[in-house]
Parts: C-alpha cells; sequence; structure tokens
C-alpha cells in the first residue's frame, strides 16, 4: 500500500469511553497513540482531557506498546497515566531504556494484572484479560474481553494460530456482541520475501474458513483488524474486501463507534 497511502491509515487500537463517569481508556499504545487520544477528545465524549485514564497493552511489539515514548519528558511528560501490564511485561518496561525512565519518573504507573483476572474500571465497565499463544520474546500476549452495561466485545489482535489456543474461539465469539480479531495477512501469498511461519498469524482466509460454521448472527460480530500493509482488504475496492463482506464478515474502519 506504499504506492497509494492513505493519510487516515492508524496502527490498530481500542478506545473504551464511559460517559456516565466522564473516563476513557486505550487498548494499546501505539506509534499512532497521539493522533488516537485527541480522537478520544471529541465534542461527544465527556471526558475533554487529552490524556487517557488508563491504557491496556497486549504485548511487547513494536505497534503495540512502543506509544508509551509519547509519555515521557521530551513529549508531554505526563503524570502517573496507568498502564495495565501483565508479569513480563511489567518486568520489561521497568528494565529496558528509555521505557524504565518513563517509570523512574513517574510518566506512567504499571498496574500488574493476570490471566483471567476481571479489572473493574467504572461501575459499568470491566476488563478481562486472558493469555494468547503469539511470539513471547520479551513479554506475554494477551486479548481483552470488554464489559460493558448491555454488551461485550472480544480484543484479540496478535495470535499465532486459533487452533493452537487452550479457548474454543467460536465459543468465545458467541459469548461476545463484537469479535475484533486478528486479520494480520489475508494469505501467505503476499509475504513472499520472509518465510511467513516466523511470523504465524492466522490468515483472513484461514479465519474465514474455520468461521463459516457460524450462523450469519455471530459472523456478522467479527470485526476483522490488525492489517499489515501489504493486506488487500485495506483497500475495500479489492476483491478480497468483497469476499470478506459477502461471506458475513466485517472490516474495521478508523473511528468507528460500538456501543456497550
Amino acid at each position: 500500500m506504499f504506492s497509494t497511502p492513505n493519510p487516515d491509515r492508524r496502527v490498530v487500537s481500542l478506545g473504551l469511553v464511559d460517559n456516565t463517569v466522564s473516563k476513557k481508556y486505550l487498548l494499546e499504545a501505539t506509534p499512532d497513540m497521539p493522533v488516537q487520544m485527541k480522537a478520544l477528545a471529541q465534542p461527544y465524549i465527556s471526558n475533554k482531557n487529552e490524556i487517557v485514564d488508563g491504557i491496556f497493552l497486549t504485548h511487547a511489539h513494536i505497534g503495540h506498546y512502543t506509544g508509551l515514548m509519547y509519555l515521557g519528558k521530551e513529549a508531554v511528560a505526563a503524570k502517573n497515566v496507568k498502564v495495565y501490564v501483565m508479569p513480563r511485561m511489567k518486568h520489561f518496561l521497568e528494565t529496558n531504556g528509555p521505557w524504565s525512565q518513563l517509570v523512574f519518573d513517574q510518566n506512567i504507573s504499571l498496574t500488574l494484572v493476570h490471566n483471567e483476572e476481571n479489572i473493574r474500571l467504572t461501575p459499568s465497565l470491566e476488563v478481562q484479560v486472558f493469555l494468547v499463544p503469539h511470539r513471547d520474546e520479551y513479554s506475554e500476549t494477551v486479548g481483552y474481553r470488554i464489559i460493558g452495561p448491555h454488551k461485550k466485545a472480544l480484543f484479540i489482535p496478535d495470535i499465532n494460530k486459533w487452533s493452537i489456543w487452550e479457548k474454543n474461539i467460536l465459543e468465545e465469539i458467541k459469548k461476545v456482541d463484537y469479535a475484533f480479531l486478528d486479520a494480520t495477512f489475508y494469505s501467505g501469498a503476499e509475504i513472499d520475501h520472509r518465510d511467513i511461519s516466523q511470523i504465524p498469524h492466522p490468515t483472513v482466509i484461514e479465519s474465514m474458513a474455520r468461521f463459516d460454521s457460524l450462523d450469519i448472527e455471530h459472523k456478522s460480530k467479527i470485526i476483522f483488524i490488525h492489517f499489515n500493509h501489504t493486506n488487500p482488504i485495506l483497500d475495500p475496492r479489492t476483491k478480497e474486501a468483497k469476499e470478506v463482506l459477502h461471506r458475513g464478515f466485517n472490516i474495521a474502519q478508523i473511528h468507528s463507534v460500538y456501543a456497550l
């Protein structure tokens, strides 16, 4: 997609907003975090602060945590922004610069979470953390289940393969109202210069085949996210994008809003 760049494209993250108590959170600290936090300062959001009340990290790969740098003294010099992390992720941030400087200077406050723990953020907003298998060189990898007053959402931007997860992804989809799921590559064909076994993800083709047994009600919950720049479904005009939609699935779009 470098030949036809889209200036609105962003690294994937998800905002959580509870207007009843003026709280807002980010899932992932991406390299696009400043713009993404700006997007959470819209007129319809009651909390007008530019910095969110907390950030949930999934793992230590560059698109998922490096936005923390914008909270440091070279940027906004934030004060004790809560960052929710698993034990290995906490250790990684505490013991490696420049991230350790954020901890030392109290720009961020690391809040330890554990597998299958439920974190109550507001009276009507809860987040549950769970482990998923991925390339865990520096930290664990997790997904999140978001529990609102009326609806639930699943957020899994990275996983090696659905088949090796201890949970049944089909059953997990049935339990929620929205399922934001890893769609890094459409197929292995788009990565012809690297060994795709070294960067495993469920391809969109594989995921659609696995999810085809679901009825249309459950298929329509699935929102594919986390696209590599090579993924043809980034362009809604491609035959691949049209095939995804034709089969009853959805493709994430920037600034989409989902009620919980």
